[in-house]
């Protein structure tokens, strides 16, 4: 209990009717996650992370997920502000694997599953959840080529290898080109956000994450990530093709010429912000290695 912020038990008093009398788990990352275990015996997640304006729409999209049968934890509160964060309590569902691989027959599993979720968001009518992550913000308005963040922008840029930047910023501008509407999707879209049971999906988390960008933007963002857990990877050509083309079946429309390259734009958007951070912080080069390997194909398809 003394993890816990002096604020977090009368919250969840007011909140839940009760306060907690146990801690099953703490994580501090770009969020602060309680698992919480309640007087009464339930077992809740407690989620409080900066108020940017964007978790009220979060949180009441996941609602209306989870009302529908979608497989994500129900949320039990709106997001509540306290103090400069923004707070929300919602079910607690452990259990499952994550799915590893990046196969093609993988990939379509992963996209029947992506499919499933935008379809249940596509009359969700929230206030767009902006700004959008961070990696999926190639739309931004700030100087330069990447979106403004002070924990970035200190570092060295000349650790950024060239071919990265460059990559980047020929994806960024046909991303910007496109004439495309926005729509409410999962800009998070990673292996490590999943968990599996008996072969189906049990649980989609991160729904902090939700993002406003075109369809084919973020189909294209998830063909790339899917596969990601920690570090952050690039799936394969391939797997990537194989995760658009099972996509666009289930959701019953092919995606335009405009939309094909979009996708890939963004797929590779994503794999260059990745490297960004990893060059910057002297970490493993793996998303490093993949987009000098891939960054061509995919500014090919990308029509960049």
């Amino acid at each position: 209990m003394t993890e816990l912020p002096d604020w977090l038990p009368s919250w969840c008093a007011d909140q839940l009717g009760e306060e907690p009398a146990g801690v099953v788990f703490a994580v501090r990352q770009m969020s602060a996650v309680y698992g919480l275990r309640l007087a009464g015996g339930q077992e809740v997640v407690v989620k409080a992370r900066e108020d940017d304006g964007r978790t009220a729409s979060c949180v009441a999209a996941q609602a209306r997920l989870a009302e529908r049968g979608f497989p994500c934890p129900r949320p039990l509160t709106p997001a509540v502000v306290v103090g400069s964060l923004a707070v929300h309590a919602e079910e607690f569902r452990p259990g499952g694997e994550p799915l590893g691989g990046d196969s093609p027959a993988i990939a379509a599993r992963y996209a029947a599953v992506f499919a499933r979720l935008m379809t249940g968001l596509a009359d969700v009518l929230v206030p767009p959840p902006l700004p959008n992550p961070r990696w999926v913000r190639w739309d931004h308005a700030d100087p330069g080529l990447w979106p403004s963040l002070h924990f970035l922008d200190d570092r060295d840029p000349d650790l950024v290898p060239e071919y990265i930047v460059d990559a980047a910023a020929r994806v960024r501008k046909r991303l910007l080109a496109a004439d495309l509407p926005c729509v409410l999707g999962h800009g998070d879209f990673e292996k490590q956000n999943l968990r599996w049971r008996n072969g189906q999906v049990w649980a989609v988390h991160d729904w902090d994450s939700l993002a406003w960008q075109p369809e084919a933007a973020l189909a294209g963002a998830a063909c790339g990530a899917f596969t990601s857990g920690s570090p952050t990877t690039l799936a394969t050509i391939d797997s990537s093709a194989a995760f658009l083309d099972t996509y666009q079946e289930l959701r019953g429309r092919r995606f335009t010429e405009e939309e094909q390259e979009v996708a890939w734009a963004a797929s590779l958007w994503v794999a260059a912000h990745n490297a960004r951070w990893e060059a910057l912080h002297g970490t493993p080069p793996i998303s490093v290695e993949a987009v000098r390997v891939q960054a061509a194909e995919r500014l090919r398809r990308a029509g960049a």
